[in-house]
């Protein structure tokens, strides 16, 4: 019994130190890097570090030179084995108002070991309340709009089961 304890104190230790001492602002440097690749950039007026999370205000999302989004707080919790990444106040660029609506109020995108293969993507706005799931197996996103008003330019791409209006694509 005491050699279950103490190996138990040891992990929960080994643990606690890796989320202590994760270099957060690196490996976010790191995405930043990838995503540039992918002619995506990220503009950011402050940063911060917690135990167990990460900050980033006032961030600009740019694609190919061009802003697309604006986010005024990004925050990124981790556990190792649960990583929630919330997203509030996201707004797109003006010029994509006739396909997608350009305000969420709150966008929460949750990935869990004890699940991995699905990221799920909460988030309300101006649509209303929806619920998704995207696929990393067979690389698909699933949104179910839970109420309809404000979806109507996006009506033509969506369809209608038992539960309501969804969206899907392949990515």
């Amino acid at each position: 019994m005491q050699m279950v304890k103490k190996t138990l104190i040891a992990l929960g230790v080994i643990w606690f130190s890796l989320l202590l001492f994760m270099p957060k602002q690196a490996l976010y440097y790191k995405a930043e890097q990838i995503l540039a690749n992918k002619t995506i950039k990220i503009n950011e007026k402050k940063m911060n570090e917690g135990i167990f999370s990460f900050n980033i205000e006032q961030a600009d999302v740019y694609v190919k030179g061009i802003k697309l989004a604006s986010v005024e707080k990004v925050h990124i919790f981790t556990l190792l084995f649960y990583t929630n990444i919330t997203l509030e106040k996201l707004t797109l660029d003006d010029s994509l108002k006739s396909m997608v609506p350009t305000y969420a109020e709150k966008m929460t995108l949750t990935y869990a070991v004890w699940d991995p293969l699905h990221i799920h993507i909460n988030s309300h706005g101006s649509f209303g309340q929806l619920n998704g799931v995207a696929g990393l197996s067979d690389k698909k996103i699933r949104l179910d709009f839970n109420e309809s008003k404000g979806i109507e330019m996006l009506k033509p791409s969506l369809k209608q089961d038992e539960k309501g209006w969804h969206y899907e694509t392949s990515f």
